[in-house]
């Protein structure tokens, strides 16, 4: 065996108290794969008096986090922070400038400072390690960035935000409203007390942004994918989808052409006959499509202790044993400027749901924007009227291009029949 890999822990929530009972319970096993000890020689957070389930007393402790970077006797810095910038950042720029290895579950600092972080650690030929940060313990970003390595990767997309699943699905199998659904998620702690960058897209979009990278050899552009969360979905879209024969799901997509990179993030009616369909809970999901690998499916629990852990740990492993390679499986300066591909002409099929006043002229109305957007109508219905008055009216279009929608939508603008904005979801294809 060779000499321990002593790491220094910054950040001991959930997480961090999952890595330190992880290593404790697997030594051994750790040890061996691993090929030399792996010992955390030093930790540091907010709150020292905190109970966290495991003893903190053998560990060094640093009051400071950011001085992780320059503790002495530390090979790894380990960040479970949190946050795009501030200590984290500070954390992660000196630690790589030390000369020290770092590891990171920190989603939003990767989508906003990855590639600086990356070049930084290429000078320094150090490694930079972030498996955590994307979709929990499904080892995702390896099996891109080393399993998928020698195949053109045509298409990665998937569910990425475990709390906008488990919304979804338990508004689909109990016939919940969403605002009903959501409390019920942040007492269980799948959503924080302000849910926003879960139900509003930004956290599966900084992942999304990080998978197409790995995917298509882009710098990372998180600026360009467009975000549209499901704070607005409501029951009678889940009753509407089901009728369809679908379900729907918080889809992360992106695909790259030579018109550029293309990402979104946004709620989709996915088919059953779809493995994305039956992705249930908090779980997550990641499928690429590579030109000889074929489709590739990868499912499980996206964050939480264990899974998260789990990840951390494997990086550590790989530490270790000395496998480094690319942060983004080439060389920074290999990586293609993300030029961003236009949404307007892709093809697609779409569902559209519009709450209207319950009078005369309205479909009318609905249709002849459609017609002279020149979108075709495969289905349509209207069901229910409220207390207030209003209908909710469904359609399914035929395919075409998504700037034909967006024109229909834009001829309805103002109406006084609409009581809502409208909500627009793409209809993902088997």
């Amino acid at each position: 065996m060779g000499d321990v890999l002593r790491v220094a822990l910054a950040g001991l929530g959930t997480v961090g108290a999952g890595v330190i009972k992880l290593i404790d319970a697997n030594r051994s096993l750790i040890e061996r794969r691993a090929g030399r000890p792996i010992e955390i020689v030093a930790v540091s957070a907010r709150d020292r008096n905190r109970d966290r389930g495991v003893d903190l007393g053998r560990f060094d402790w640093v009051d400071d986090s950011t001085a992780l970077a320059t503790h002495q006797g530390v090979d790894v810095v380990v960040e479970l922070i949190g946050g795009s910038d501030g200590p984290a950042l500070v954390l992660a720029r000196n630690s790589i400038a030390q000369g020290r290895a770092f590891v990171t579950a920190n989603k939003a600092m990767i989508a906003h400072h990855g590639l600086e972080l990356a070049g930084a650690a290429e000078a320094a030929n150090v490694p930079f390690k972030y498996e955590a940060a994307v979709a929990g313990g499904i080892p995702v970003i390896k099996g891109l960035r080393e399993g998928a390595a020698a195949n053109e990767i045509s298409g990665v997309f998937g569910i990425l935000n475990g709390t906008c699943n488990y919304i979804l699905s338990t508004m689909e199998s109990a016939g919940r409203d969403f605002a009903d659904v959501l409390s019920e998620a942040q007492a269980l702690g799948y959503a924080e007390a302000d849910p926003s960058f879960d139900i509003d897209g930004v956290d599966a979009a900084h992942k999304l942004s990080i998978l197409a990278s790995l995917a298509f050899g882009t710098a990372i552009d998180f600026d360009g994918v467009d975000i549209r969360g499901i704070r607005h979905v409501i029951a009678a879209d889940i009753v509407e989808a089901q009728a369809l024969g679908h379900r729907i799901r918080l889809v992360g997509m992106a695909s790259a052409n030579e018109q550029g990179l293309f990402q979104r993030v946004q709620p989709c009616l996915v088919p059953l006959e779809h493995p994305l369909a039956h992705v249930t809970g908090s779980l997550n999901a990641v499928v690429a499509e590579g030109n000889f690998v074929g489709r590739l499916f990868l499912q499980g629990r996206g964050a939480g202790e264990g899974p998260t852990a789990s990840a951390v740990v494997a990086d550590l492993i790989d530490i270790a044993r000395g496998e480094t390679g690319p942060a983004f499986a080439m060389p920074v300066a290999s990586l293609a400027p993300a030029g961003r591909a236009p949404s307007g002409g892709r093809m697609g099929r779409s569902y559209l749901r519009f709450v209207v006043a319950d009078r005369a002229g309205v479909l009318a109305e609905i249709t002849a924007a459609m017609r002279d957007a020149g979108v075709s109508i495969e289905s349509l219905s209207q069901r229910g009227v409220t207390a207030e008055g209003a209908a909710v009216v469904a359609l399914v279009t035929h395919e075409c291009p998504e700037a034909n929608v967006s024109h229909a939508l834009a001829l309805l603008d103002g109406s006084e029949s609409l009581k809502a904005a409208p909500m627009l979801m793409p209809i993902l294809e088997v």
